[in-house]
Formats: C-alpha cells, sequence, structure tokens
C-alpha cells in the first residue's frame, strides 16, 4: 500500500524562508552553485505551458479571487484557458462503477445533505450519479451541493464561473482543438490495485483518445507507476510520463519518493518523462540534468510555478515546461520572455549563474504569497 507519510524537512524550502532581509541574502548567494543555469543548455524545443485542471485549480480557501475564477477540471474552465498562449490544459481523469471515463481531481466527492456531509468514493459512483452532483445540464434541476475538504476543514465549493462535470469524451468534443491534452491518470494513494483492474481503466481511457483525439496532442501522466508502465505497454502513439514529488513527501512505494527512483522508473520502463514538484527540481538540480541526459522530457508543477522569476529559472535550466494555475499571468511572462529571448540573458559577474538581485526578487515575491 502507498500510504502518505510524513513531509521531508531536512532540507530547505523557498516558502519557509520568512525571517528578514538578510536570511533572503544568505539563502540566494548558495543558489547560483545549486541552480547553475550555466550548466544546463538553451537549445531546447519550445518551453511549454500547461493549465492546471484547465484555467487553474480551486483554491477555495485562498484570498486570491484568480484562484476561484472558474470551476476547475470543467469545459468552462478549459476554453477559457484556450483564450491565453497556453500549449496543453492538465486534468484528471478517472473511470466510473459503469466505465466512463470522467474528470474530477478528487477520490470522493463530498455534499452536504440536512446539515450533514456524505463522502462517496468517485469510482464507486455510476455516471449518472456522478453527474447528480454540483450545477446541472437543466436549468429546472438542481443538484447535490458539493463541498471539499481544505486542510481537514470543509468549505463550500464556491467559485465566481461555476459549471457542470464531464466526462472525457465531452472534453475532446467541446474544447478548442488548438489545445494539447495533458491527461492524468488519477489513482488513490491509498490503495493497491491489481494489475487487472489497471488494465481495464486504462483501456476504457485509451477507448476514448483513440475514438475521439484526432489530431490533438496527448500526453498521458500518472503518479501511479504501475498505471503509466502499463499505460507504455498498451499503446506507443502518446507519449507517458511518471508524476513524482521529487522527494517532498515519503510513500511506502520508493519508486515514489526521488527524482532519482524516478528516473529508474521512467527509463526502465521506457517512459518518455517526468513531471516532478518544482521544489524537487530546485532542491536537487543535478538529478534533473541526469533526467534531461537520460533523454527524458521534464516538466514541474507546484505553487511555485505561478511566478514567472521561478519559470524563468526554469527555462534557463533546460526544464521542458511548467504546469501553471495562474494560466494568463504566466503565458505572459513566458510570451515576454521568448521575445527577450537572446537580447540580454540573466547572467552573473561570473558570466553564468543567475544575478543576485534576481534570486531576492524570486525569493522574496515567493514569500509574500
Amino acid at each position: 500500500m502507498a500510504t502518505k507519510a510524513v513531509h521531508v524537512s531536512d532540507v530547505p524550502h523557498l516558502d519557509h524562508v520568512t525571517e528578514n532581509t538578510a536570511s533572503f541574502a544568505a539563502y540566494a548567494t548558495r543558489l547560483p552553485t545549486e541552480v547553475d543555469v550555466s550548466k544546463f543548455g538553451d537549445d531546447s524545443p519550445k518551453f511549454v505551458v500547461i493549465g492546471h485542471r484547465g484555467h487553474g485549480m480551486n483554491m477555495l480557501h485562498s484570498a486570491d479571487r484568480r484562484m476561484k475564477a472558474f470551476k476547475e477540471n470543467s469545459i468552462l474552465s478549459f476554453n477559457n484557458a484556450a483564450k491565453h498562449s497556453v500549449d496543453y490544459i492538465e486534468f484528471d481523469v478517472q473511470v466510473t462503477k459503469d466505465d466512463v471515463a470522467i474528470i474530477f481531481h478528487d477520490n470522493f466527492i463530498l455534499h452536504q445533505e440536512h446539515g450533514a456531509i456524505i463522502e462517496t468514493r468517485v469510482t464507486d459512483l455510476t455516471l449518472d450519479e456522478f453527474f447528480s452532483y454540483g450545477p446541472q445540464r437543466e436549468a429546472d434541476k438542481e443538484g447535490k451541493t458539493l463541498v471539499r475538504k481544505v486542510n481537514g476543514k470543509v468549505v463550500g465549493w464556491h467559485v465566481e464561473s461555476d459549471d457542470h462535470s464531464c466526462t472525457l469524451q465531452e472534453a475532446f468534443e467541446k474544447v478548442n482543438p488548438k489545445l494539447g491534452f495533458n491527461i492524468e491518470l488519477k489513482f488513490d494513494d491509498d490503495v493497491v490495485y491489481e494489475e487487472d483492474h489497471l488494465v481495464h481503466v486504462l483501456q476504457v481511457i485509451l477507448k476514448v483518445v483513440y475514438e475521439h483525439a484526432e489530431d490533438r496532442p496527448i500526453i498521458f501522466s500518472s503518479f501511479q507507476p504501475d498505471a503509466a508502465l502499463i499505460m507504455k505497454k498498451l499503446q506507443q502513439k502518446y507519449p507517458v510520463y511518471f508524476l513524482t514529488n521529487g522527494g517532498n513527501e515519503l510513500y511506502d512505494d520508493v519508486r515514489r519518493n526521488s527524482l532519482e527512483e524516478a528516473k529508474k522508473v521512467a527509463v526502465g520502463g521506457g517512459l518518455d518523462g517526468i513531471v516532478s514538484e518544482v521544489k524537487g527540481i530546485f532542491r536537487n538540480p543535478s538529478a534533473a540534468r541526469e533526467i534531461k541526459e537520460s533523454n527524458l522530457s521534464l516538466l514541474t508543477y507546484g505553487k511555485l510555478n505561478n511566478f514567472p522569476e521561478t519559470v524563468h529559472v526554469q527555462h534557463l535550466m533546460g526544464i521542458d515546461g511548467v504546469i501553471v494555475d495562474l494560466v494568463e499571468e504566466i503565458t505572459r511572462a513566458v510570451d515576454e520572455m521568448n521575445m527577450r529571448k537572446g537580447v540580454g540573458d540573466v547572467k552573473g559577474e561570473s558570466g553564468c549563474g543567475i544575478e543576485l538581485s534576481f534570486l531576492l526578487n524570486l525569493i522574496s515575491q515567493v514569500i509574500q504569497h
């Protein structure tokens, strides 16, 4: 069983440097040697921006209205992401009890009824039962009130622009065809899956993709290493990436506990790339370099990707792309970065690395949020 355990606390966290400006400077002076962009090439293909759950995940406890603008993992969110220069949208696919591929992130769906919170595993629902939650397609129907657990507290799932749930097939049919799909194959960390079950679920998803993808670019990814490996065996047409926390959290399955282990999984299974939590990359840039040298693509996700400075650093490091929540802001920043390319890269006095002032600005931006 891959049970989530404690957070790793014996390595520095960019967003934990909070004491004062002097500590910012002390921390930043170490970064050029840890994140030495001069050792990474800048001749990579187009730097890819991927919208997280569409236009961005819903952070219902956040005071930032941008994190609650559109219902995540919805057609509305996907098509609003398409209004910006995003290359892909990322979303989570599960399979219902009656074998329909649906788009929803959480393992359990929660609703409030007569003051009580009722929790049901998504994959135990039929499609009709799944559609009975939240906004309905028919104007005269009212769905079950959706709520969500945030840091152990139940909160209402309120966003500025709501939308009903959708299937994977509907996404292919209704989402702007210019957008690529990064399909996360979603499984529960706390469940041990038999191979036959994984194969069945993946075949249900693949059937929809084969029938409806046409020329749309597709990437598959999964935190479940066996699911990623099986998907690569089931098909060779679309790239498959292994998702990893990069060592930020520890699991019983050692394959999930570091970038080094992720590389072993990817290389050994013939996968096409790795998607890492961005903090894992900043803490272990040498592993990131080794991943690239193994001819694997490398993408990142995480809250730090909502800052243009950290995205810029990753571009200089040779990372292939980022998954972001603030689609409008980051796509604009990347467009500007591409226009500036070659005009004057950020360098230190030695001609390599990054200016200290740039790193100080990066860290201070992170601390403020």
